[in-house]
């Protein structure tokens, strides 16, 4: 099997230390051999982006569209095979993997058109004959820290702002799904960026994170909270540019006056699919007195009849828990739980098909409280729990008690209840009789509270973070 290089420069660059990705449905399965980057290899990354700056920087907006649309272009018509990739690697159902693939490629075309969407102002000074100019510029070398569970949308919707409004990249990808980077460097590297603009480099968190802290000048950051927060720390601490999305505790409430269909199928989704690998599934489940018998009743059948199994097979509605250490988590948290007081009515068991992997049936938890573990920490897998409240008044304040603040969700026909929730919820996203997770890709994402810090992700308040704006002062006479 061939090893990959890392993109250096413009070049694939080979180091004899390698790694193989694994194929999470089937262990067996080697998908490809991979070089791991050294600081050397790090260091070279960020000074090549450091020189393609330069020039980069000045490029103009018709360049920076037509790579990017490119890009898209390439993306969207192989959306087929790179989401079997993507389902490979990660674990997602066929189905999931090409839609990610497909929202890679809108991200493209997207950020292709910001390229050429560069907006200024022009204002009139308080002195006569003075003209005021208020414009944006790139940033300089961005350093992009990305994880598994997206491994072409997170990356894409890091990569293509970054690049549109004229910086240069030295991205890391996760160690566990490096096909889906790989593709993408390629992909924007035959697309006509200047060597050095674009640098991809499969190193450890350990070995990048302090090189890319030091040498990039602005460092946007998507994983878990305790990394997120060192990151952060360490990057405040020099003065770096930074921009961190974390995890998420997030609830869903379900209220007495719910469509039962409504709120079984959309808690279903948010809770279990991508096997809830996403930091915007609903973990904490609460529902008021009046509904929740039935609707648990309801919830626990539909959660059983989930297809698990191989992720490109016809059928499967949830694939593996994505690695060894997430399924293990999932496992500890489960048993926690029960531990506590806990009461399972879906799952809670490893499952075993024709194949060695990571499964896990999807798991929900009645009975809990608010105060047990597995409504504070994020088990980042298809374990959801069920805390019963008297109230909407309850549920809120509920929903609230949790140092994370990425996304809620609230089942009602009320409108009423509707607004007060989306009102006094503390988190960055609300969704109303939908799934938690699932955001468009020309919208602003992120969260509050230990969720997220920095300005927003995707849409047009990507600006904020990869733009820096430029006051200037001119006597016209």
């Amino acid at each position: 099997m061939t090893t990959k290089g890392n993109l250096i420069n413009g070049e694939w660059v080979v180091i004899d230390k390698t790694f193989n990705d694994i194929n999470p449905s089937d262990t067996n399965d080697i998908i490809g051999t991979y070089s791991t980057a050294g600081e050397a290899e790090v260091s070279a990354a960020i000074d090549a982006a450091r020189e393609a700056f330069k020039t980069w920087q000045f490029s103009t907006p018709q360049q920076r569209f037509d790579v990017l649309d490119a890009a898209g272009t390439e993306i969207l018509a192989r959306k087929a095979e790179l989401g079997a990739l993507l389902s490979r690697e990660e674990g997602k159902t066929l189905p999931e993997g090409i839609g990610e693939v497909t929202r890679a490629g809108h991200i493209f075309k997207y950020f292709a058109g910001e390229a050429l969407r560069a907006h200024g102002e022009v204002l009139d000074s308080v002195r006569p004959g003075v003209k005021v100019e208020i414009t944006r510029e790139p940033v300089g070398v961005i350093g992009l820290i990305c994880p598994w569970n997206f491994p072409i949308a997170i990356p894409a919707w890091k990569m293509a702002p970054a690049i549109a409004f004229g910086n240069t990249v030295v991205c890391k990808p996760a160690e566990l799904t490096p096909g889906c980077a790989w593709e993408l460097a390629d992909i924007l590297n035959r697309a006509g960026l200047p060597k050095g603009v674009l640098n991809v480099v499969f190193a450890r968190g350990s070995v990048a994170g302090p090189l890319l802290i030091d040498g990039c000048d602005g460092i946007s950051f998507t994983g878990s909270v305790p990394t997120g927060t060192r990151v952060r720390d360490a990057a405040v601490a020099k003065g770096k540019r930074i921009q961190c999305e974390m995890g998420g505790k997030n609830p869903v409430v379900v209220l007495d006056d719910a469509d039962l269909n409504i709120a079984v199928n959309s808690v279903l989704n948010s809770s279990f699919f991508s096997s809830g690998h996403r930091c915007t599934a609903s973990s904490r489940i609460i529902v008021t007195e009046g509904i929740a018998d039935k609707f648990v009743e309801e919830l626990a059948k539909a959660t059983k009849a989930i297809k698990v199994g191989d992720s490109r097979a016809d059928g499967v509605q949830m694939g593996p828990i994505a690695s060894q250490e997430q399924l293990q988590i999932a496992r500890d948290a489960v048993a926690k739980a029960k531990a506590q007081g806990g009461a399972i009515v879906a799952g809670g068991e490893d499952l075993t098909f024709g194949t060695p992997g990571y499964y896990y049936a999807p798991t929900l938890i009645d009975k809990t409280t608010p105060d047990m573990e597995i409504n504070k920490e994020e088990v980042f897998g298809p374990v959801a729990s069920v805390i019963r409240v008297k109230d909407l008044e309850e549920a809120i304040a509920v929903a609230n008690d949790t140092e994370m603040g990425l996304s809620a969700g609230i089942c009602t026909s009320s409108l009423k209840s509707a607004e007060t929730f989306k009102r006094r919820i503390q988190s960055g996203m609300v969704m109303v009789n939908l799934p938690t997770a699932g955001v468009d890709y020309h919208v602003p994402f992120g969260g509050r509270k230990g969720s997220s810090y920095g300005p927003r992700e995707q849409g047009a308040y990507a600006k904020e973070f990869y733009t820096i704006v430029k006051t200037a002062y001119q006597f016209a006479g």
